[in-house]
C-alpha cells in the first residue's frame, strides 16, 4: 500500500513573498510543512527575523518547519563551517525545524581526487554528528547531480553515513532534478528524510547544460520523470514530504503562484 502524497513548500517556490503570506499560501494549498532558507536576501534568517517569530507564525497555522536549507559547502570542514553549523543548528532548534539540509561543494576547479573527497565527506559527517545530536535535529545530506559537484550520488552519501555511525542523525535528500542529472538509478527510501521536486521541460538543452534556472513546477511536459520517481519512492516505503523547489525565475514571476502550485499538485495526484 503506497503512502498518500504529502506536499510541502520550499521557500524557493516564492522567495519574494513575506513569510506570513507564504505560510498562508501553504495553508490554502493544504500543505502543512515548509522549508526555510538562509540564502534569501531580506528574508527570514538573512533579514534577522528571530527564530521564535518563525516558530510562532508556523505554529499559529499548524505548519511544520521541515528544514533550513542549507549548510554549504558542508563537506569542506573548517572553523568557519563549524561556526556556520552551530549558528544554523541553533536557529533550527529555536524555530522548531526538524533538520538542516547540507549541500556539498559545487564549483569548478575542485582538484581533489575521489579519495580525498570521500575522506573530506567522512570528516565533515563525523564533526557534524555530535552537533546534530546535541541540538536534537537531523542532517539532510543532499547530493547535487551537477558534473562539478563533489558529491553527486546518494550511494556515496549513504556509505559515508554508515561508515561513521551516523544513521541516527543523518538522512539523504532525494532531489528528483539531481537524481536525473546524476544518472542515478538507486533509491534509498529507508534513509530518505526529504524529497525535493521540480520539473524540467526544455527538451533541447543537453543534460550537462541543464541548471537550476531550468527548474519549474512539475507538469505534463516534465522530462525528469518526477511521477515515476515519486511512485518508486512511495511504493518502496518512503512516507515523508514532497517539497516543491523550483528555481526558475519564470516561476518566481508568476502572477498567481498559488494557482500554479495547485495545478502541479493536481497533476501529481492523478492516478
Amino acid at each position: 500500500m503506497k503512502s498518500p502524497l504529502r506536499f510541502a513548500l520550499n521557500r524557493m517556490v516564492a522567495p519574494d513573498l513575506a513569510l506570513a503570506d507564504f505560510i498562508q499560501m501553504a495553508k490554502a494549498l493544504k500543505c502543512d510543512a515548509i522549508e526555510i532558507r538562509n540564502d534569501l536576501k531580506n528574508r527570514e534568517i538573512e533579514y534577522g527575523m528571530p527564530a521564535t517569530r518563525v516558530r510562532e507564525l508556523c505554529a499559529a497555522q499548524g505548519i511544520t518547519v521541515l528544514s533550513i536549507n542549507a549548510l554549504y559547502p558542508f563537506d569542506v570542514w573548517n572553523d568557519e563551517r563549524r561556526a556556520q553549523a552551530l549558528e544554523l543548528a541553533t536557529y533550527a532548534r529555536e524555530c522548531g525545524a526538524q533538520g538542516l539540509v547540507m549541500c556539498p561543494f559545487n564549483e569548478p576547479g575542485d582538484t581533489r581526487t575521489d579519495a580525498q573527497r570521500a575522506a573530506a565527506l567522512r570528516t565533515a559527517l563525523s564533526e557534524l554528528a555530535p552537533i546534530l545530536r546535541e541540538y536534537g535535529i537531523l542532517g539532510f545530506v543532499e547530493p547535487l547531480g551537477f558534473e562539478v559537484s563533489a558529491l553527486r550520488r546518494k550511494r556515496v552519501a549513504v556509505e559515508a553515513i554508515k561508515s561513521i555511525g551516523g544513521l541516527d542523525v543523518f538522512r539523504v535528500v532525494h532531489d528528483t532534478f539531481h537524481h536525473h542529472l546524476a544518472g542515478e538509478h538507486e533509491f534509498f527510501p529507508e534513509l530518505t528524510g526529504l524529497v525535493h521536486i521540480s520539473g524540467v521541460e526544455d527538451r533541447e538543452a543537453p543534460l550537462n547544460a541543464i541548471g537550476d534556472g531550468h527548474r519549474v513546477l512539475v507538469g505534463e511536459g516534465d522530462i525528469l520523470g518526477n511521477a515515476a520517481q515519486i511512485d518508486t519512492l512511495l511504493s518502496t516505503g518512503y512516507s515523508g514530504y514532497l517539497s516543491f523547489e523550483p528555481f526558475a525565475e519564470s516561476v518566481h514571476g508568476l502572477a498567481d503562484i498559488q494557482q500554479a502550485l495547485g495545478a502541479s499538485i493536481a497533476h501529481l495526484q492523478k492516478p
